[in-house]
C-alpha cells in the first residue's frame, strides 16, 4: 500500500501496483519482501495509519484508482503475452471517503510487492476510473444491509490448527520493491495498544504455517479436447 498522492504516479519510489504481476495486497509494504498486515480500527483512536501519519481522522475505508495502459505499450505487451493471458489496468489502494473504520498496520508477514516492468510511460494517467471501498462493523453492516453479518473470522491459530493451507506467491522475473520508509515507522495495532495500555487483538499469536502452498502466475494454453 502506498501514501496516497492525488491522481499523479511516481516511480521513486514506486507509489502503485501492477495486475495482475501483483495478484493480492494483504497490508502496508514496510520493507522489502514484508508487509504488516492491514487490520481495521475505528477511527479517532488513533490506531490508523492515516491518523499516524497526518494526526487527523477524516477519511478510513479504502479508496481505488486504476489506469488502462497507453495504446503503443499494450500492443508491444499483447503481441509479447502468453496466449489468452490478459492485462490492461493497474491499481492504486488509498484511503478514502469519511467512515467510521480505518486500516491500521498489524503483524509482519511475508509478502512481495513487485516492481513495474513495464516503466511510468506506459500507463495513461489522464484516463482513470475509481471507487470507494467502506469498511464498517457489524452493527452497522447489520443496519446497512437487514442482514445479520457473516460469522467471526477465525484467528490465526484456529486457522492453522484446523490445518487449513497457507499460500505464498513466487513470481521468479519479478523484482521486490524495498517497501516504504514511511510506513516502516509506524505503530502496529498491538505496539500502539501497548503505548495506550489497551488490550488488543486477543487470541492474535504468531503462528508457523506447517501447510504451505507455492503459487504462481498461471497462464492458460491451448490444449487438446
Amino acid at each position: 500500500m502506498a501514501v496516497w498522492n492525488g491522481r499523479l504516479l511516481h516511480e521513486n519510489p514506486q507509489d502503485y501496483l501492477v495486475i495482475p504481476d501483483q495478484p493480492w495486497l494483504d497490508g502496508f509494504c514496510v520493507t522489502k519482501g514484508q508487509i504488516r498486515q492491514f487490520v481495521a480500527m475505528p477511527l479517532g483512536a488513533g490506531y490508523t495509519a492515516e491518523e499516524q501519519l497526518t494526526g487527523k481522522a477524516e477519511h478510513g475505508g479504502i479508496q481505488i484508482i486504476a489506469y488502462p495502459m497507453k495504446r503503443e505499450a499494450y500492443k508491444k505487451f499483447i503481441a509479447n503475452r502468453p496466449l489468452f493471458m490478459r492485462y490492461d489496468e493497474m491499481v492504486v489502494c488509498e484511503s478514502a471517503a469519511p467512515m467510521d473504520i480505518g486500516l491500521a498496520p498489524g503483524g509482519l508477514m511475508r509478502q512481495e510487492i513487485y516492481e513495474d516492468d513495464y516503466g511510468l510511460d506506459a500507463w495513461e494517467t489522464a484516463a482513470f476510473s475509481r471507487c470507494y471501498v467502506h469498511i464498517v462493523n457489524s452493527q452497522v453492516y447489520q443496519e446497512l444491509t437487514g442482514h445479520p453479518p457473516p460469522t467471526e473470522a477465525p484467528t490465526a491459530k484456529a486457522y492453522t490448527q484446523a490445518g487449513l493451507p497457507w499460500f505464498e506467491y513466487y513470481a521468479e522475473n519479478a523484482t521486490a520493491l524495498p517497501g516504504s520508509q514511511t510506513l516502516a515507522g509506524l505503530d502496529s495495532v498491538a505496539a500502539k495498544g501497548v503505548k495506550k495500555g489497551d488490550t488488543l487483538l486477543p487470541e492474535n499469536d504468531p503462528v508457523e504455517p506447517v501447510h504451505v502452498k507455492k503459487l504462481g502466475a498461471a497462464v492458460v494454453r491451448e490444449g487438446e479436447f
